[in-house]
């Protein structure tokens, strides 16, 4: 046999029992605008910060900086697994080498469904800026008509999710050329609009330490409404797991992915927030209501404060956001479902893995999540506050998610198997040491908090408009069960019994064609590494996708 540490395949994939067949050509740049493509500031900040101050005021500006210490605890863990595991579907290894089948499965699961509702909410953010740069993008009714806003969104995100669609199947590289191409010019634009609002500055900062008779009437005052405008941020800064969801694409992986992860979210945070701070300082009047409009915004600050030509150049440059933002959430939820369906863990796997030959990029992944995202926009048509609404569900989903890798790695780490004792993924790329265990601790409580905050049945979030019913306000607490439980019963009853690697996307040892190891088994119990099944367990995955 031959030694663990030596690879038939030059890609390195045989290390986790799977066979190349992506193509492996994004560099070290592109793997970083992959996850600041992914958070997007300016997609992210402009779309939610109406929602933030509408809740909080300007004090609201605090939840930056607190969601980035809690999100880099996570982020950090998720560094030290991309440096040892870079493969697509991120989450979805790493769960299965931490815990078991069940968890595994379910964070993928939770992963996928959340990608998909979010690329629809991602989209829609087209519509808080198109129309105020020509009102000829408000193609349904003049904007105010009950249902306009909602109607006129989804169209545009529609098309937006298309383009993206073919995109993303046509193959990587023009995905992420296209993408960085973007996020050049996003991080450009905010530097360059960070100044124009310092240049612009009416006031100082004492604003953010007043809470300007916000939460007055709420049964825990100022703290209860910072709670929910904190989602405004909670609702950004996430996603930089995609630089590893990339992995088998990526060049060098196992240093690149961990680096790109880290210094998506610190430029993020750092840009993000400056923003934050210059629209502030620079609103010519805070008691203006449409500060806190869906129409208005960080977006009306911009043009009150640059005019109409320079704020209209910087909202197009948002619009650029929005369009690689789009197009890095479905790259990674592509991704999420090629890693689970190769492993037969999906219906219609076979067809869900299928990688184009020429352009080495899962096409009908690319397709399917195209056309099911497009569901819940169509499904909430009628919802004037489909915004908070699909964000708020889709992102309890990723903090549920992300649990499921937190909570086993600390697990593993307090019964002191971590690392991993199998030697057969060479070293490590990132490793965050003696810092692990309270760097992980901090991960995991800020996940449980976030994911509380997040699916509480607020009126504010889940029923904020009329007709004003128990089961909207309790939406995000039953969809999200519903998800859950529906998914956890799928995989007991069906999926389990057929789970493997198919034979195509087999690495060389799984084929019987050489001996090295293979991909952790999907037992429902804790998976190290173990070695290469024998040709006859393959066959026995390929009648079970027959059947």
């Amino acid at each position: 046999m031959l030694e663990p540490s030596k690879s038939t395949d030059s890609s390195g994939m045989d290390e986790f029992g799977y066979a190349q067949t992506l193509d492996r050509s994004i560099g070290k740049f592109a793997s970083f605008a992959a996850g600041v493509s992914y958070i997007s500031i300016l997609t992210g900040v402009f779309q939610l910060f109406y929602f933030g101050f509408s809740m909080a005021g300007p004090a609201y500006a605090w939840s930056w900086p607190i969601v980035f210490a809690g999100q880099l605890m996570v982020a950090l863990c998720f560094a030290e697994l991309a440096g040892r595991y870079p493969v697509a579907g991120s989450v979805y290894n790493w769960a299965k080498q931490l815990s078991s089948g069940t968890f595994a499965w379910l964070a993928g699961w939770l992963l996928l469904i959340s990608s998909i509702v979010a690329l629809g909410a991602v989209a829609l953010a087209l519509q808080l800026t198109l129309p105020q740069i020509w009102s000829g993008f408000q193609i349904i009714g003049d904007g105010t008509g009950t249902y306009d806003f909602a109607l006129n969104g989804v169209l545009l995100a529609s098309i937006m999710i298309s383009i993206s669609t073919l995109i993303n199947a046509f193959g990587v590289k023009l995905m992420t050329k296209i993408n960085s191409i973007g996020v050049f010019v996003e991080l450009a634009a905010a530097v360059l609009l960070i100044l124009a609002l310092a240049w612009h500055v009416v006031r100082g900062p004492e604003v953010l330490f007043s809470t300007a008779g916000y939460g007055m009437d709420h049964d825990l005052g100022f703290f209860g409404v910072f709670l929910i405008g904190a989602m405004a941020s909670g609702y950004v800064m996430y996603g930089f797991d995609t630089a590893s969801s990339l992995g088998e694409e990526t060049k060098d992986p196992k240093k690149t992915a961990p680096r790109a992860i880290l210094r998506a979210i610190t430029a993020s945070f750092i840009l993000g927030g400056l923003i934050l701070l210059g629209g502030l300082l620079a609103a010519p009047d805070l008691n203006d209501p449409k500060l806190g409009s869906a129409d208005g915004g960080l977006q009306y600050i911009v043009l009150s404060v640059l005019g109409g030509p320079f704020g209209k150049a910087f909202l197009v440059c948002i619009v650029v956001a929005v369009f690689v933002c789009t197009l890095a959430v479905h790259a990674a939820a592509i991704r999420m479902m090629f890693a689970m369906a190769r492993d037969n863990n999906l219906p219609f796997s076979r067809q869900l893995s299928r990688v184009h030959p020429e352009r080495k990029t899962p096409t009908v992944a690319a397709i399917v999540i195209g056309l099911i995202a497009i569901i819940p926009l169509i499904v909430n048509v009628s919802q004037p506050a489909i915004f908070t609404i699909l964000s708020s569900i889709s992102i309890v989903l990723i903090y549920l998610s992300y649990l499921l890798v937190t909570v086993p790695l600390l697990r593993r780490r307090f019964l002191k198997k971590w690392p991993l004792s199998d030697e057969s993924h060479g070293e490590a790329g990132f490793s965050l040491g003696k810092w692990g265990v309270p760097v992980n601790i901090v991960a995991v409580l800020w996940g449980g908090a976030m994911t509380l905050n997040l699916v509480w049945p607020r009126p504010e979030i889940y029923n904020s408009v009329p007709p004003f019913e128990w089961y909207l306000q309790w939406g995000g607490v039953l969809f999200v069960t519903a998800v859950t439980v529906g998914g956890a019963l799928l995989y007991r009853l069906k999926i389990r019994h057929q789970t493997g690697v198919l034979a195509e996307h087999a690495a060389a040892a799984v084929r019987g064609d050489s001996e090295v190891p293979s991909a952790p088994s999907q037992a429902d119990a804790p998976t190290p590494p173990v070695s290469a099944p024998g040709p006859a367990a393959v066959s026995q995955s390929v009648m079970d996708v027959a059947r």
